[in-house]
């Protein structure tokens, strides 16, 4: 901890460094000192933990900072370097913010169309700040000039859809872990109940797997509740870029409204999902087709996903158990409605 301080915070002194309980992939410590605090981040997540990885993100995010988009940018040292690799591993210290976190049920019909206009607000300046493809601030063509306007994602790429037939495969394999579970919990008898449900939707819905989409643009890669920041009514810093990355960016817009927009019953709250959503489609530039071509796509998608169960059963993680009831239920009820929800995103 000093010879970190000591790089970047000259002649200040630690006074705590309290682990922080939210986040599933990184550790994250809120950093006490004399002369400041701030929030320090250990990269461990393998596939976004390597310096040049975080460089990216960390130059993305200067440059989204320069464009008003509104980050926290992590602290250069004394020779302008923002990440320090100690023991092995990756550290970036930023800027402490505060704020709260607000999910849609704290989000007002104003509060949404705010939502949707920063996402696209995001997808515009990540697109120009990184430019089309790969590239990007440490490999590839950056826009220049101030401002973001909406406009075409980065270069062509595929993205194939899930196979029903290796998605039958896992769910007899979850299956058979989840019954042979002992002690046996009600999480586990949910697990079973949903698992037999879902191959009975899929044998039925498999004749409508979607086509991989080509067009992708620079994301977040991670638009949720817990990765955004509040003072107030307004949204006061964006964290956690470690998934930065070229995706369909209409699917981002399509995720990040479930997360913040399911209920515990698992249904959405559909008026604030319209509220949302045509926010987003006027500050990226996105058409109602594209829309409801990425709900088709990401409900196929949940439709194919177990993430949860499988690092429940396969990993032997429970941290994101709290998350499956309301998770596995959309899935369920979005199947049904599912004509009113992309009406919503794409209406």
């Amino acid at each position: 901890m000093n010879a970190l301080l000591r790089r970047y915070v000259p002649r200040a002194e630690p006074l705590s460094c309290v682990p922080l309980s939210q986040g599933l992939l990184n550790n994250g410590y809120r950093l006490t000192t004399t002369r400041g605090t701030y929030f320090l981040k250990q990269h461990v997540d393998a596939p976004t933990s390597d310096r040049a990885t975080i460089v990216r993100q960390h130059r993305a995010t200067q440059s989204l900072h320069d464009l008003g988009v509104p980050v926290a940018p992590p602290l250069p040292d004394t020779r302008g370097r923002t990440v320090a690799l100690i023991d092995g591993h990756c550290y970036a210290l930023h800027p402490w913010v505060e704020g709260r976190h607000r999910d849609g049920t704290q989000l007002t019909a104003s509060g949404s169309r705010r939502l949707g206009a920063l996402l696209g607000l995001v997808h515009t300046c990540l697109e120009k700040v990184m430019g089309h493809g790969a590239g990007g601030p440490d490999g590839g063509a950056p826009g220049g000039g101030a401002g973001c306007g909406a406009g075409g994602g980065a270069g062509a790429r595929e993205y194939a859809s899930a196979d029903p037939e290796d998605t039958f495969r896992l769910i007899d394999e979850l299956l058979a872990l989840a019954r042979g579970r002992r002690p046996r919990e009600p999480f586990d008898e949910l697990a079973e109940h949903r698992l037999v449900e879902r191959r009975r939707l899929l044998a039925e819905h498999a004749h409508r797997r979607p086509a991989a989409p080509v067009a992708g643009g620079w994301v977040h890669g991670d638009f949720h509740p817990l990765n955004l920041l509040y003072r107030g009514a307004e949204p006061a810093a964006i964290v956690d870029w470690d998934r930065l990355g070229v995706q369909p960016r209409a699917e981002e817009a399509v995720r990040a409204g479930l997360i913040f927009y399911v209920q515990p019953t698992g249904r959405l709250d559909l008026r604030k999902v319209r509220a949302y959503a045509r926010a987003y489609r006027r500050a990226s530039g996105a058409g109602a087709a594209e829309l409801a071509a990425a709900v088709h796509r990401v409900w196929w998608e949940r439709l194919n996903d177990f993430w949860i169960l499988r690092w429940r059963y396969e990993l032997h993680d429970s941290r994101a158990d709290p998350q499956f009831p309301a998770a596995s239920a959309l899935t369920v009820w979005w199947t049904r409605e599912y004509e009113a929800v992309r009406d919503a995103f794409a209406g």
